[in-house]
């Protein structure tokens, strides 16, 4: 991994995941930024897409939970990450992301962060702050360069 994170890659945690398949709200309009713009890449190691699956098929049905993890391996940028290791850190640190989605307070907590810092330089947010503070052109100024041409994907596809 870069010294810097990339500020157009993000992870999401597994209950991120599952609340934007199942439920919308905060979680969907989150990553919908991500799937609107190219140049924005969602980071996940196998393991955050297994949990992924696992929560999917027992708060659903296995047959959604497949697609859905379907859906997300076809879209991410895939990265390896440690038996021990918490699969979104994992996942941020290994992938370069700079943002960190959870509903996970302790995760986000001023606590976790700490002891973070010296290890991985990644901004943990609840989906509806990212919601609220995704700023497109200025990220697409800073990571592409030129001027932001606006959304280049349909997230719903």
């Amino acid at each position: 991994m870069a010294d810097r994170p990339n500020p157009a890659r993000v992870v999401a945690d597994v209950d991120v995941l599952v609340a934007d398949l199942l439920v919308g709200g905060d979680a969907r309009e989150a990553l919908d930024h991500v799937r609107r713009h190219s140049w924005v890449d969602l980071v996940a190691s196998d393991r955050l897409l297994e949990g992924t699956e696992r929560l999917v098929a027992t708060l659903a049905d296995a047959d959604l939970a497949a697609a859905h993890r379907e859906r997300l391996e076809a879209e991410r940028v895939a990265v390896d990450q440690p038996e021990d290791d918490h699969p979104a850190l994992a996942s941020a640190y290994r992938g370069g992301a700079a943002h960190l989605l959870s509903y996970d307070d302790a995760l986000g907590s001023a606590k976790a962060g700490l002891s973070l810092q010296p290890r991985v330089a990644v901004s943990i947010r609840s989906p509806d702050a990212f919601a609220t503070l995704f700023d497109p052109e200025s990220l697409y100024e800073a990571v592409e360069g030129g001027a932001y041409p606006g959304p280049d994907r349909d997230p719903r596809a």
